[in-house]
């Protein structure tokens, strides 16, 4: 924001911002705390925080959360003293007759020439895989609490139809407060909305922006 709002090329009071997937949620973090950003828009938003707490419709148990803080937190002295990182989570690296839905969905994108651009410079055997020490940091994020206080600020919340993500963007939608829009895109999944252009709102991301950041 410092940037942007000291270039000659920028209104710094018509900026706004939009976060997908894990972006999403910092975005809106960081709007609670910078009022230069004027509009919100979130698409196949993951609340990293939630997604890492109780994993996906709340299948992650306490006791499963606090082994895996325990064994990050003794991973630490691992790397301390000079040992092997370790690395969490992220996109498989292989499809078999038992991968679950989602990870098909990612391996889509991330393993094949569709994702090649963004995976671009990265190694493969990492690509999507924090380290387990920093991962557990969210555990400890909460980027909805207080989001009421974004308002008068608009906010637009962009989701599939059929994305297993769905339910970060409903939870966001019913805590922020007005005023606020939940977009759900028939027929899309979570993924689908990072390049299926065919079905991206660009109408509804242009006419929510022109609308929200027009010169007053």
């Amino acid at each position: 924001m410092d940037f942007l709002g000291t270039q000659p090329f920028v209104a710094r009071d018509r900026i706004g911002v939009i976060g997908i997937c894990g972006s999403g949620s910092f975005a809106i973090t960081a709007a609670k705390i910078d009022p230069r950003l004027k509009a919100i828009a979130t698409i196949s938003m993951y609340d990293m925080g939630a997604a890492n707490r109780n994993a996906l419709n709340h299948s992650l148990t306490l006791e499963q959360r606090k082994m895996i803080i325990a064994e990050a937190a003794e991973q630490r002295y691992v790397e301390f003293t000079g040992g092997e990182t370790k690395y969490t989570s992220g996109t498989v690296h292989e499809l078999n007759e038992n991968s679950h839905p989602i990870e098909r969905e990612f391996y889509d994108f991330y393993h094949t020439p569709r994702g090649e651009f963004t995976s671009k410079g990265s190694s493969p055997e990492l690509t999507t895989h924090p380290t387990l020490t920093s991962n557990v940091k969210f555990m400890n994020f909460y980027p909805f609490a207080d989001i009421e206080t974004i308002s008068p600020r608009p906010m637009l919340f962009i989701a599939g139809e059929d994305a297993h993500s769905r339910e970060f963007s409903e939870d966001a939608y019913k805590l922020a407060a007005e005023p606020k829009e939940l977009h759900i895109i028939p027929g899309a999944g979570h993924v689908d909305l990072y390049d299926r252009v065919n079905l991206i709102s660009f109408d509804k991301l242009e006419s929510f922006f022109k609308e929200n950041l027009k010169q007053k």
